[in-house]
């Protein structure tokens, strides 16, 4: 009998990248020590450290169909270990841990993807290029919904930087820091643990989140609700966050006609859906004579059960630099 023998790093590449996510795992596993020791070196023992490999092993996840070397998918892997570390030691600014995918270019020969604009560059749509997004989804909805809702803000939406999202939470940065460290650590075992499940179909379960924004926004300005608009509303939905009153509970749908009956405007820019969780970012128009214009930019942050609406707060996120 021939003698059994472990898989090649180029024969676990070429079957990562044809959708085998064990495969995957295999490669992580097997380069964790070295891509650790990059981790270590630039950002030192810490929780720093930690949280850079966590960010590399999402982006491998993501990318893995970039490597035109399989046999060379070791350096690949430490060099996306760098890069996510020298985010961190780059400006004040915190940039998120799945944006600024291009400067993996030019990194042991990293292929440079064509994002030229925000719309191409969201990381969504980096994830829908690979056949892997709705495995990674799928344990994103398998976490509690603290953590969830932590990890789609920081990795998948605009609001994304630590400031903004204990804003969002109406949590203390720290705890925002804690919740993402542990929301990253159950992702992992989730990924290992749910490899061979099938997965819901995320774009799907997105485009159909887009239409509802689009139709509640119309029907909203309509100020007629159809049935099928209106059954997501139900009368326990309640509004919460800034937009809230203290000791008295508010459904969302007054204080959105408040808000168009001052003539402003919203137009969907980008949505995020899990089962429970929904981000709708908007862009917002408002009247040339408002006195107290809104932002440009909001976020609708619904959590819901049963597809139904159980809690909605308004975000502002910070204007961009």
């Amino acid at each position: 009998m021939a003698p059994l023998t472990s898989p090649t790093d180029e024969q676990l590449t070429r079957r990562a990248q044809a959708g085998e996510t064990g495969a995957l795992g295999l490669l992580l596993a097997r380069h964790q020590a070295p891509m650790r020791a990059v981790a270590l070196s630039l950002l030192g023992y810490g929780p720093d450290a930690e949280d850079a490999m966590q960010d590399a092993a999402l982006t491998a996840l993501r990318r893995i169909g970039d490597v035109r070397d399989p046999a060379a998918v070791g350096p690949w892997l430490r060099a996306i270990v760098r890069n996510a570390c020298r985010m961190r030691l780059r400006a004040s600014r915190e940039t998120p841990g799945l944006e600024g995918l291009e400067g993996l270019a030019g990194l042991d020969g990293l292929d440079r993807l064509a994002l030229p604009g925000r719309e191409q560059a969201l990381p969504e749509r980096v994830v829908e290029q690979h056949a892997m997004r709705d495995w990674i989804w799928g344990a994103v909805e398998e976490l509690p919904q603290q953590l969830q809702l932590v990890l789609m803000l920081r990795h998948f939406s605009g609001v994304s930087t630590y400031q903004e999202i204990a804003a969002a939470c109406e949590v203390p940065v720290g705890t925002v820091r804690s919740r993402l460290s542990q929301a990253r650590s159950k992702l992992a075992q989730v990924l290992v643990a749910t490899a061979a499940q099938s997965h819901d179909d995320t774009s799907a379960r997105v485009e159909e989140s887009r239409h509802e924004a689009v139709a509640t926004l119309a029907a909203a300005e309509s100020g007629t609700l159809p049935r099928e608009i209106a059954e997501r509303w139900p009368t326990q939905s309640q509004m919460i966050g800034r937009f809230a009153q203290p000791g008295e509970r508010i459904h969302p749908g007054p204080v959105l006609c408040q808000v168009l009956e001052k003539g402003v405007r919203q137009q969907v820019r980008h949505v995020v859906a899990s089962r429970d969780i929904t981000i709708w970012e908007m862009d917002v128009v408002n009247p040339a004579d408002l006195e107290d214009p809104c932002p440009p930019s909001l976020v609708w942050l619904m959590f819901r059960r049963d597809g139904r609406v159980q809690k909605l707060s308004v975000v502002f996120p910070a204007p961009p630099r």
